[in-house]
């Protein structure tokens, strides 16, 4: 997959080395000939010294080729212009940063396809460490309709030993909620189990379920 990344500050670079990591073909578009040279040296990615809205720059870069368009630079209006650009060639697919909220919908009706507003992001993730000190990690989809945490199996707690299918079929266990990995060991991969693996003491699960539903999923995974 060709990436075309539009800012090459620190959010533009870790996205870079991420997808380099993970074999795709990444370039980045900044105005800055020093982060551009670092681009290329440390990172190992293609780098354009120019604007990301430069329509010349954009083409250069092979923006006509691009199979996704990341718009990650130091203003909303300069990513709402190219995401709007992007759309314009043909881009697949969009994602930008956002840092002011009354740029969602002007981002939203020229093409993003993925919006992700790093103010809204940071606090939702404080409050979430705040509110649930006990939960690994935790991720929101649909709007915060939906939310995925990652929960460690105390020992004694009321699933500690007991089967997927068990913990579904109690009735303490919210509606809607569901165990979509397992975890046995920190050093082992994440599994999808099914309704026989057993929940082992020590072991890490993640839950997909309804907000309203998340102290109830907590409550009922370390009672005792």
């Amino acid at each position: 997959m060709y990436v075309l990344i539009g800012g090459a500050g620190l959010v533009g670079l870790s996205l870079a080395q991420r997808l380099i990591e993970l074999g795709h073909t990444v370039a980045v578009i900044d105005i800055d000939p020093t982060a551009c040279r670092y681009a290329r040296e440390q990172v190992g990615v293609m780098a354009f010294e120019g604007s990301a809205v430069n329509t010349e720059v954009l083409l250069e870069a092979g923006i006509r080729k691009a199979d996704s368009v990341a718009a990650v630079l130091r203003h909303d209006a300069l990513n709402l212009a190219l995401v709007t650009l992007a759309k314009h060639y043909g881009v697949p697919h969009i994602l930008t940063r956002m840092r002011h909220r009354d740029f969602a919908e002007p981002l939203r009706l020229v093409g993003a396809n993925h919006i992700v507003s790093t103010v809204e992001l940071a606090v939702s993730t404080m409050v979430n460490a705040i509110e649930y000190p006990q939960v690994e990690s935790m991720m929101h989809f649909e709007q915060g309709q939906i939310e995925v945490l990652k929960l460690s199996i105390p020992e004694h707690c009321n699933v500690s030993g007991k089967s997927v299918a068990e913990v579904a079929q109690d009735s303490r266990f919210p509606r809607g909620s569901l165990i979509i990995g397992y975890q046995a060991h920190p050093h082992e991969d994440l599994k999808i189990p099914n309704g026989s693996t057993i929940l082992e003491p020590g072991s890490t699960v993640l839950i997909v379920t309804k907000p309203g539903s998340l102290h109830q999923v907590i409550d009922f995974v370390e009672g005792c």
